[in-house]
């Protein structure tokens, strides 16, 4: 029976009380040793079996840290009978990472949502509790697929409780889940814990004791008949735990030298009973030897199995355990465990190795790579650095170090791979080894945040690399590393490398790519670039296996991106971001929802680029890749600037401004200030926006961007003008339509005779504002058709053409209304009032008040998806997704998903 914890008891049983009713949960305990984490976990799940809600239990083990799933597997166990209900990639993912089905579970968080759409389908049975003791001792991948899915149930009839010691590093206490802090018992309740076993000490040494145990309640219970507290004079601290797992050890120390070793096998063998049975025999002592250790209260022996008093047992006893001795028993262990336990025997004979052992190594190495099949990618980093410290070739050791780095990356270990990467450096490497290095430092730099280092290997790699094939790749994504970190030069030198390999090429894939890349570089610096986009996003219709390939996904946004046209060509995105959304790889998807965002916010569907912007945000954040939080965050704030959210987009724009500095992201730092300059001129201050221009175009000279798009000229002149400062802005607009006449795009074009037009004489505003419509006809960007016929009719109502000017102006304020563009839209009305004109001011609808994500589902169950595959695509449960589509109904005011799907077709 747990003594005290009312408190705790009582948030426990609200959050399972809420997960009876739809309201999912999770909390994470920490506390010291012998806090009472396990006794306040066992009583929570007696209550919720009692309230009838299934229990699922695991408890994490020194000795299964270097087991890929184990832990996962031992949760699980009792649900998986759901697996086949799963859509097939979950399934899949899962079944591979369990060892349940063959196949790979290539991306670490593929398993996580297998672990969501297995846990949500087995809630619909019944509420589920997960109940999981030292949490800190799971294997990583079970920690990142298990705290994965809890930051997801909050609509689902699932509570989720998790025990971690405080002090231990641990995968859950940094997954950012809420925590709740155990400190020791209240004097009355330790004192009722210590009458419940029936110890009535002295007043004096009761007082003391719980003063110097601070209410630990293993320490109360376990100090008492140990010489520790009579040994220290008064006032000495009892130092809890450590005292603790001194005094166990002393008890093993009285133990016969069988008994020690026997217990020394159980320790490692994590109780398991054949194996310990096994190991004994190996050494000559018998597993029955360890009745002495029961006896002495450390151990319990039920039906073979041995169970320890408490993990400072274990602790206590291998710590005092002299080295030779615990290589001794890793050594029997080794020698016992079943041939097919690969994993186990691996870490066994690691640890009772101590010198270079190709044996030894190869056996890590199979271990690793068989974690790394199953998407166990932290294992298998570990496994194949271990691999690579014990292998005596320095080749082999490099070509290991740099396979450990592959896996480290895929398991989101940043840090750790480009560690391991410069370890194998100082090592001798083939070419072929030095490229895929290479290709891997760029990757991991250019993705967390060091883009100026990806820069310079990728493109080093390229320019060395002797095949075609290999070395356009690396090249190609040295154009992308150049272009975050703002430097045209490097891109162009890129471009024109190549340029010169394109004849050489012998793959279609590496043809393609490279046109794309050559492409990108040249409009970037204003060289050209748009005759190669057209046809290489043309030659994807001919090739669908270009759409299924996830390197290349960011590519494939980029050229509709990058064209601004209206076509066939922006019909890719949704496929590619599809095929990404079925692999559950969130490694590649916040980048490319920044892209595709940017596609929806240069379109009339800029509630969906919100919340592709919001959602490639979040993703970014919990994959840790500083790149693309810093894009997702310039891009939200620049769409921000547009709708007049100003505290909002202030926001975003100064974290995505601080991220782009310390990073060097020169590219991301344009588009914050970008947001910062519009959002001042959308809100009326011609002169702040004007200021924060010029600094844009400072830093974009610095930066040698060449690209006339990324020009803020045109909104440059707009704001000279309102300033009465027509004479400045002529030079600007003369410049602009020359370099968009270079570029021959319809964007660039209709922004350029836009700003010649608000400065044209008055005989000269048609010419130029019919040509900026007639090529604004040409691209979806209604936005900047609006601001068009925004100036046009500025321009015509000063030109005393009152009426001409009030149809234009109306079309724009139907233009922003219905974009949300609030402050451009008050703009259009003071002009139309201005020519004499009453503004109707389009109704608030339901669409508007939905939250990003309630549009996000909204859109995927409207496109004909199913609950469960509108879950699966969005990494939610199936009861989030409902959940959120109650809201959608209510908002709208519709009642199935025919009316859903028909209210948002009328906004599309």
């Amino acid at each position: 029976m747990l003594v005290g914890r009312e408190h705790e008891r009582q948030v426990i049983r609200s959050l399972a009380a809420g997960a009876r009713v739809g309201r999912g949960g999770t909390l994470v305990v920490v506390g010291e040793a012998g806090i009472g984490k396990s006794a306040l976990l066992h009583d929570a799940a007696d209550d919720a079996a009692a309230h009838g809600m299934t229990t699922l239990r695991a408890q994490g083990v020194v000795g299964e840290r270097d087991v890929p799933f184990g832990g996962l597997l031992q949760l699980l166990r009792p649900v998986l009978d759901h697996l086949d209900g799963l859509p097939a990639p979950q399934a899949d993912a899962l079944g591979a990472a369990l060892a349940l089905r063959p196949g790979s579970a290539s991306e670490r968080f593929a398993v996580g949502a297998g672990v969501l759409g297995l846990l949500s389908r087995a809630a619909e049975d019944a509420p589920l509790a997960l109940v999981v003791d030292d949490a800190h001792l799971l294997d990583a991948p079970t920690a990142h697929a298990l705290t994965f899915a809890a930051r997801r149930l909050t609509a689902d009839p699932v509570v989720v409780l998790l025990a971690i010691r405080a002090g231990q590093p641990s995968t859950v206490m940094e997954a950012g889940l809420p925590t709740m802090t155990l400190t020791g018992l209240p004097d009355d309740d330790a004192d009722a814990l210590l009458r419940s076993v029936g110890r009535r000490l002295p007043l004096p040494e009761r007082e003391r004791l719980l003063v110097a145990t601070g209410g630990n309640p293993l320490a109360l219970l376990e100090l008492p008949d140990d010489s520790t507290l009579g040994a220290l004079p008064d006032g000495a601290p009892i130092p809890v735990p450590a005292s603790l797992a001194r005094a166990f050890a002393a008890r093993a120390d009285a133990l016969s030298p069988a008994a020690r070793t026997a217990l020394l096998v159980a320790s490692a063998a994590a109780g398991e009973p054949v194996a310990t049975a096994a190991a004994c025999l190996h050494l000559g002592v018998d597993v029955a030897d360890l009745d002495g250790a029961a006896t002495a209260g450390l151990v319990t022996v039920d039906a073979g199995r041995v169970a320890f008093r408490h993990d400072l047992v274990r602790s206590a006893v291998w710590t005092e355990a002299s080295p030779a001795e615990r290589r001794e028993v890793h050594r029997a262990l080794a020698a016992v465990v079943p041939p097919g336990d690969l994993d186990r025997r691996a870490w066994h004979l690691d640890e009772a190795t101590t010198t270079p052992d190709e044996a030894v190594a190869a056996v890590l190495d199979a271990a690793a790579t068989a974690a790394r099949d199953r998407g166990a990618h932290a294992v298998a980093a570990a496994g194949f650095e271990r691999a690579a410290t014990l292998t005596p070739d320095a080749a082999d050791r490099a070509r290991r170090l740099v396979m450990a780095a592959e896996s480290a990356w895929r398991a989101g270990q940043a840090e750790f791979a480009l560690d391991l990467l410069a370890a194998s450096s100082a090592l001798p490497r083939t070419p072929d080894l030095v490229l895929r290095a290479a290709a891997l430092e760029g990757a991991v730099t250019a993705r967390t945040g060091s883009v100026e280092r990806a820069r310079d290997v990728l493109v080093a790699a390229g320019a060395t690399a002797q095949d075609p094939d290999v070395a356009v790749p690396l090249l190609a994504e040295g154009v992308l590393a150049a272009q975050f970190a703002g430097d045209m030069a490097t891109a162009a030198d890129a471009g024109r490398r190549i340029e010169g390999l394109l004849p050489d090429l012998r793959t279609d894939r590496a043809r393609w790519l490279g046109s794309m890349a050559v492409g990108v570089a040249d409009i970037l610096t204003g060289t050209g670039g748009p005759d190669r986009l057209h046809d290489a996003t043309a030659h994807v219709a001919d090739d669908p296996a270009l759409l299924e390939d996830p390197a290349l996904a960011p590519w494939l946004v980029i050229g509709p991106l990058y064209l601004r046209e209206e076509g066939t060509a922006r019909a890719v995105i949704p496929t590619v971001v599809a095929h990404l959304r079925r692999r559950a790889d969130l490694g590649v998807l916040p980048m490319l929802l920044f892209y595709v965002a940017r596609d929806q916010a240069t379109t009339d569907r800029w509630n969906d680029a919100a919340a592709t912007y919001t959602e490639g945000v979040g993703l970014a954040r919990e994959a840790g890749q500083a790149s693309d939080l810093a894009a997702g965050l310039a891009g939200l704030a620049w769409l921000e600037a547009r709708q007049g959210a100003v505290d909002a987009c202030r926001a975003h724009a100064a974290e995505a401004l601080d991220l782009a500095t310390s990073l060097h992201l020169g590219f991301f730092r344009a588009w914050a200030m970008a947001a910062l300059g519009d959002l001042a001129l959308g809100t009326g201050d011609a002169q702040e926006a004007l200021d924060t221009y010029l600094r844009l175009v400072a830093l974009l000279v610095e930066l040698g961007f060449g690209d006339v798009d990324v020009s803020p000229a045109a909104d440059m002149v707009d704001a000279l003008v309102r300033l009465d400062r027509v004479a400045d802005a002529v030079p600007v607009a003369d410049d602009l339509a020359r370099r968009a006449q270079e570029k021959g795009q319809p964007w660039s074009v209709a922004r350029a005779a836009r700003a010649r037009g608000l400065v044209a004489a008055d005989a000269e505003v048609d010419t130029w504002f019919g040509a900026a419509l007639a090529a604004h006809a040409r691209t979806p960007d209604v936005f900047e058709t609006a601001r068009t016929q925004l100036a046009y009719g500025s321009r015509l109502r000063r030109a005393r053409r009152r009426t001409d000017a009030r149809t234009h102006l109306r079309e724009a304020l139907t233009t922003f209304d219905a974009l949300g563009a609030a402050p451009w839209a008050d703009q259009a009305v003071a002009e139309l009032r201005a020519t004499g004109a009453t503004a109707h001011r389009r109704d608030v609808t339901g669409l508007d008040h939905l939250t990003p994500q309630e549009l996000q589902v909204a859109r995927t169950l409207a496109a004909g998806r199913t609950t469960r595959e509108a879950a699966a695509a969005l990494f939610l449960s199936p009861k989030t997704i409902e959940y959120h589509l109650r809201n959608v109904y209510t908002k709208l005011g519709v009642r199935t998903r025919a009316d859903l799907a028909t209210a948002l077709a009328d906004r599309a």
